[in-house]
């Protein structure tokens, strides 16, 4: 959420920046109301406390004239005070409903994008920030999508997940389900090497904690919510390991903070028919690991290439055909001030699936999660980024296609030391 000091002070680069993400004017509107409410709210605090610094002096007043023996007066004065107390019913109830509304709009406004984040509508305008510089690899006429391979090989069984949940629900059998943990743990282990600590989260959290990282107001419909008990389960593990550090005043020495964590994710989300969301493709539950960092703001952009460059040899060891683009502002999450989605070469499908998405959310996720740190006298907000690394389904899927050979599935060398196998195939031990 952004800091209404930050918009006063700063109104024309956010205007600019909403511009990025397609606002039209009557959409900007809502910042000079922002600002009109503030006023008021500014306006109503001050009288506010002119009435309570009168009843103070009341207070004082009253206490003197009783011990001075002059009750009559002091009786006059607690009239006053009465009045006073009447005054001040209105503008308070006012203050409350100004508040309300300001706090609802400020829920409203995305994330600034930063300078380097481009214009353009969506997805098919991000720019490709480094492109993959070697052939990409060429499959014969027979090879098979990932969907055919795992009925071929026996890896997962979107029906069986069917019969149990419903679609979007993969059921991993066999050489894929060690494949699936073989993944989890060399991810787990790359950043544990790199450095952070692992966090293994719950699942589901409260409203409180999917507000205070920006998945609430604005994807609500994209979650699954158990009525009963007030909860969300989790669409990333950046929901509850960002909110380890809700309310939290950090100390300058305790940067940088590393945190990582395996979760399966939940999203309601299945996007259209067709082949583009065939097999593993998009999910409603997908693994993933995720890394969090918090960061002093002077060192978040360096830690932003870090992860880059984390997650760049995450695939450079799976020997993955990769790419990474920049999002454009139609592109750009409702938090995030720049992103960065890296997407892997599907050689069967013939086209590029996104597999991890790093970002920087400067001080808006810490603003609502009031993470801040001293600086000094001050306190100052923190600042907050996440990126998978990485998410499962889709990497499973290039893996597959991408290796596949008459005689089986060439795993690359960095798992075979997790899968104990370094080829699948129908003689492989189950």
């Amino acid at each position: 959420m952004l800091q209404i000091s930050y918009i006063r002070e700063h109104k024309d680069q956010v205007l600019h920046g909403l511009k990025k993400r397609n606002w039209k004017d009557d959409q900007l509107s809502i910042i000079n109301r922002i600002l009109e409410l503030d006023d008021t709210r500014r306006r109503l605090q001050q009288e506010i406390e002119q009435c309570q610094a009168s009843l103070k002096k009341y207070a004082t007043e009253i206490g003197q004239l009783y011990k001075e023996g002059k009750a009559q007066e002091a009786e006059a004065a607690k009239v006053e005070v009465a009045s006073i107390k009447e005054q001040m019913k209105a503008p308070e109830n006012e203050l409350r409903e100004v508040k309300t509304e300001l706090e609802n709009l400020l829920l409203e406004i995305p994330n600034v994008p930063h300078k380097l984040v481009p214009f353009g509508q969506s997805e098919e305008d991000n720019e490709v920030y480094k492109a993959w510089d070697k052939p990409l690899p060429e499959l014969p006429q027979d090879a098979l999508p990932h969907w055919e391979l795992a009925k071929k090989y026996q890896l997962f069984d979107l029906e069986l997940g069917t019969k149990l949940t419903g679609a979007g629900f993969p059921v991993y059998l066999g050489q894929g389900a060690r494949l699936e943990r073989a993944l989890i743990n060399y991810f787990l282990d790359r950043a544990h090497q790199a450095g952070y600590k692992e966090v293994s989260p719950p699942l589901l959290v409260n409203a409180d904690t999917a507000r205070a990282t920006g998945q609430l107001p604005d994807k609500e419909g994209q979650m699954y919510y158990v009525e009963r008990d007030n909860f969300y389960l989790i669409p990333t593990a950046e929901v509850p390991v960002t909110n380890l550090y809700r309310d939290t005043i950090l100390e300058e020495s305790d940067f940088p903070i590393k945190l990582t964590g395996y979760t399966p994710c939940f999203r309601r989300e299945a996007g259209s028919y067709g082949a583009h969301v065939r097999g593993l493709n998009r999910v409603h539950q997908f693994d993933k690991v995720e890394i969090v960092r918090i960061e002093h703001p002077d060192n978040s952009y360096q830690a932003l290439d870090e992860m880059l460059e984390h997650v760049s040899s995450l695939l450079d060891e799976l020997e993955l055909p990769y790419r990474i683009v920049r999002l454009c502002g139609g592109d750009l999450g409702f938090t995030s001030a720049l992103t960065y989605d890296f997407e892997v070469y599907s050689a069967a499908q013939k086209r590029w699936l996104e597999v991890s998405s790093v970002s920087n959310f400067e001080t808006f996720q810490s603003h609502r999660l009031r993470l801040r740190f001293k600086d000094g006298k001050k306190k100052r907000l923190a600042h907050t980024l996440n990126g998978s690394a990485l998410a499962l389904a889709r990497i499973v899927a290039a893996l597959l296609e991408n290796n596949q050979s008459p005689e089986g599935i060439h795993l690359p060398k960095v798992l075979h030391p997790y899968t104990n196998f370094p080829l699948i195939s129908p003689q492989t031990t189950p």
